[in-house]
Order: structure tokens, then sequence, then C-alpha cells
């Protein structure tokens, strides 16, 4: 699962000496195009100053109450290793100076800002909140940054700090680091910074979630060198492929081996039960009682006098399971005495596979699977032609929905058999399958190919993902490309299909 969530607020603080007489520290920038990141050192004069230093630091809000609905709804675990929170800001070069080889440095903020109206980006006249001096204005009521700029540091729970460095949570024994740094050597990159910590500590209510400051690391404010100006698009930018981004990444995918199960290989087989078109845990014994947990039911694998046995969970999402979904994981070995021979001659063997609990009272599924020899032969992967066609795709969505797309997989290199009697062909199964997300006008990139979030699932009939459009701008017209990792090659399909966010 690969989820863009926009910023709720942005804007940028500064010191800068305006005309050689008085710094702009008053100035607010809430409604700037761009979020101007710069340090100037010995630039300017000012009555007072010798060598002075003028700087900008970025603050950044994205409400995360969706993350957290997805937590609660076991669609994502924030615990889990899979998942990650990366913000990423889009850098914007505008023939201007660029600074190279400096740090960037990002903390959580212990107290909230007020993002503001001011719009002046050169004389800096837009006089209100938030500023360099001033944090927010509620109710008559000016709260002060407890150190210029936002700069009072310090650990998770101090008080009379703006910005929070590490700090332990409930469940950590020991401190967490909550900054996250990027280094820039052209300055020409745009910025991508792991907020994994902090966000999963928000979304279990364990911090408060102010958003972020973002500024040079304090070695580079400080030192005599100037770096003018990096600039990234804000949320107010026009183009809103670049408006700033979360990134939010997970694992969600589950690939059932049903249809490409293969001899002395592990694979995986998924029961899924459903009460009324929804999921639901198997029930079991006169008092109904939920089949829950590990090792909750057995999956008999048998064919004449060969049978195996194997123990069936219900499928672990985090630290939680999820609602109705059973699976075991196994391999069985070619090389018995009671099958060698089979597999030999016919390169398979169909098994009855029977689900049930585990004394063997009740049996919840008894259905078959062909398990198949490995494929030994030599194949030129690079040279397959695969079509790949989202099926249940519509012209329109609108913004709110999640969808579960199906893709249906062809290998046009397929050698065809012709049947006298109707065969519904089935898709091909690709273990290493991704999706990417491209603007059909431009052809910019909005959700890249990545290994882990934007993972295939598969069932016995079809490849699918999960998707929500919450994550594409309205008004614009998107496509998926797929990419099939397989034998070293990789390989990227385009999908002629089009939609439009409404």
């Amino acid at each position: 699962m690969f989820r863009i969530l926009s910023a709720s607020k942005d804007t940028y603080i500064t010191d800068k000496i305006i005309n050689n007489r008085f710094r702009a520290t008053d100035a607010n920038l809430g409604q700037a195009g761009t979020l101007d990141l710069f340090k100037l050192y010995n630039e300017s004069t000012i009555p007072g100053e010798t060598a002075p230093i003028e700087l900008s630091r970025l603050l950044i809000k994205f409400d995360l109450a969706e993350v957290a609905n997805m937590h609660n709804d076991k669609y994502i675990d924030v615990g889990d290793s899979s998942f990650s929170a990366q913000i990423k800001l889009h850098d914007i070069y505008g023939g201007q100076t660029t600074p190279r080889n400096f740090h960037i440095i990002c903390f959580p903020l212990s107290q909230s800002f007020d993002e503001g109206t001011g719009f002046d980006v050169v004389n800096y006249q837009d006089v209100t909140t938030t500023n360099w001096l001033t944090a927010s204005f509620f109710r008559g009521v000016e709260k002060k940054w407890n150190k210029t700029g936002a700069r009072a540091s310090g650990s998770l729970g101090s008080q009379n700090i703006d910005i929070i460095v590490s700090g332990t949570v409930k469940g950590q024994s020991s401190p967490i680091n909550l900054s996250s740094e990027m280094y820039f050597e052209t300055g020409e990159e745009d910025l991508i910074l792991n907020v994994t910590n902090f966000v999963s500590a928000s979304v279990k209510n364990l911090i408060d979630n102010h958003g972020f400051l973002i500024s040079l690391s304090g070695s580079y404010e400080g030192n005599n060198r100037s770096y003018f100006v990096k600039r990234f698009a804000s949320r107010n930018t026009l183009n809103a492929n670049i408006r700033p981004k979360l990134m939010i990444k997970y694992n969600d995918s589950i690939n059932d081996n049903l249809v490409n199960f293969e001899f002395d290989t592990t694979g995986s087989l998924y029961l899924h039960n459903f009460s009324r078109n929804t999921l639901s845990n198997l029930l079991s014994g006169s008092a109904a009682n939920e089949v829950t947990g590990p090792n909750c039911m057995i999956l008999k694998i048998q064919t004449g006098s060969f049978k195996k046995q194997f123990n069936v969970s219900q499928v672990p999402r985090g630290s939680g399971r999820l609602t109705g979904i059973y699976s075991a994981s196994f391999a069985i070995n070619s090389f018995n005495s009671n099958l060698y021979n089979h597999v030999i001659a016919s390169g398979s063997v169909t098994f009855d596979q029977i689900w049930s609990n585990a004394n063997e009272t009740v049996t919840y599924l008894s259905s078959s699977i062909k398990i198949k020899k490995s494929n030994r032969n030599i194949i030129n992967f690079g040279e397959q032609r695969i079509i790949a066609t989202v099926i249940n795709l519509r012209p329109r969505y609108k913004e709110n929905e999640k969808v579960r797309l199906k893709v249906f997989v062809e290998n046009a290199n397929k050698e065809l058999v012709l049947r006298k009697t109707p065969f519904e062909t089935p898709s091909e199964i690709y273990s290493n399958m991704f999706y990417r997300v491209r603007d059909a006008d431009t052809d910019d990139i909005i959700i890249p190919f990545d290994t882990l979030a934007t993972k295939l699932s598969n069932d016995s009939k079809a490849m699918y993902f999960d998707f929500y459009m919450s994550s594409l701008t309205r008004g614009k017209s998107y496509t998926f490309d797929f990419l099939v990792k397989q034998n070293n090659f990789d390989l990227i399909v385009k999908s002629p299909s089009k939609f439009i966010i409404e």
C-alpha cells in the first residue's frame, strides 16, 4: 500500500534583513507559492551587528487522522517493520543560484503554528503569525516561540521547547531518534525525510502532532558560509503534482500460491471466510467460538497413501491479525517415495486439501490443488511480451474512494492451445509484480515502483491491489504501469487505460 497525504498547512519563517535597516522577524509567508530555505552570512549590514547571519526555517504539518484510521481498521500496522512514512518536498529550480554540499534536518514541533495569510516574498510586509517570533495567535492570546526561530530543543516531555529531538515513548525501553536528515550534493535534489518514528508514535497517541520544523542543520546555520536559496514547492503552488507529500508505505500484499505451487519450494495457501460478502472469522463448536490466532486449525494435503498435515494460523498484520483470512506455508518434497515416480512421469500431482479444526471433527473447506515440478527449461524471459489490463478500472473516481483493482495479465508469447469447448483463460500469476501511477498528460511519475509498498497481491484468478484515490489530485487524468521482476529481468508494462479523479 502506497498512500500520499497532502500537507494541511505550511509556511516558512525568517529573520531576513530588509534594506540594511531591520529584520523581517514579524513577517508571515503562509500563502507563498514556495518554501524558501536559506542562510546568508555577512551579505547585508544592520546597525549593531557585525557579520550578521540571516536564516529561514520551514514549518509543515500533515493531518495523520487517515493514517490512524488505516491502523485502527487493520489495513496497516504502524509498528510493523514494513511501515514507513516519508516527507517529500519537490525542488523548484527557476534559474536562481542553488547552494551545494549541505545538510537539511527535520524535527517534530512541540507546539502548534498558524499558517497565516502572508505572501509578500520580496519586501516581507505581511505582518501576522506565524513568524520568527510568534508561533500562533488564538482568541486574543499570542503564543511565542520559546526561542526565536522555533529553535528551543529538548527531549519529549521537556518544558519550554519548540522542537523535539528524541524521546522515550510507551513500549520503548530506550529513547528513539525523532529527527531526520538529508545531505544535498548538487542542491537540485528533492527533499525526502524519514519520519516513521514520529508518525508511528503519533498514530498511537504517544506524541502530539503539531507538524515539523525543517532547517539547515546546526553546523551549517552557524558557519561562515552562505546557502542561498534552496526552494521547494509549497501547498499553494499551481502544479498539484509537486505539492508537499507525506508518503505512507506498507507491504499489505498477499500472495496465494494455489495456482503456481511447486514441489521443493515453500509456498502459501489462503482460506478466506465470508459472511454476507464480508470477511468474518470462522466459527467452531456448539458455542460458535471464533477461530482466531496462531495454529488455530490444520490443513491436510493428501493423495493416495501420501498425507501431510500443516498448522494454519489467522493471517498476521503487524501485531494484530486479519479478520476471516487464514494461511499455511509449507513445502512438499518431490523425492518422497510415494510421489517421486509420478512427479517424474507427469510433472505434477493433484492433491486434496482439507481445512479443518485441530481434532478434525469439523471441515471448513475441502478442495484440490495441483503441485507442479519446477521448470528446468532454458527460457529467455527478456523476449516475453506481457499485456496487463486492469479489468475493473472505471473512467472516473471520487477522491474519497478506496478501490480494489484487479489486473489480468496475459503472456502474448504463450503457446496457443486449440479447444473445441469454451475455456476460461486464467491470468498469469507473478510473485514479484508492482504498480506505479503516472500522470497521463505530463508523464510525471506520481507514485513510483516500490518493492514493498506497491507489490501486487494475487488469488487463484488474478493479480490485485488496493488503492486510495485520495492520493491523486482532482481533475487530472492518470494511468497505471506495471513492473514484473523475474529471472533477473525487469519488464515494464504500460496500461492504455486512463481514469480521472473527480
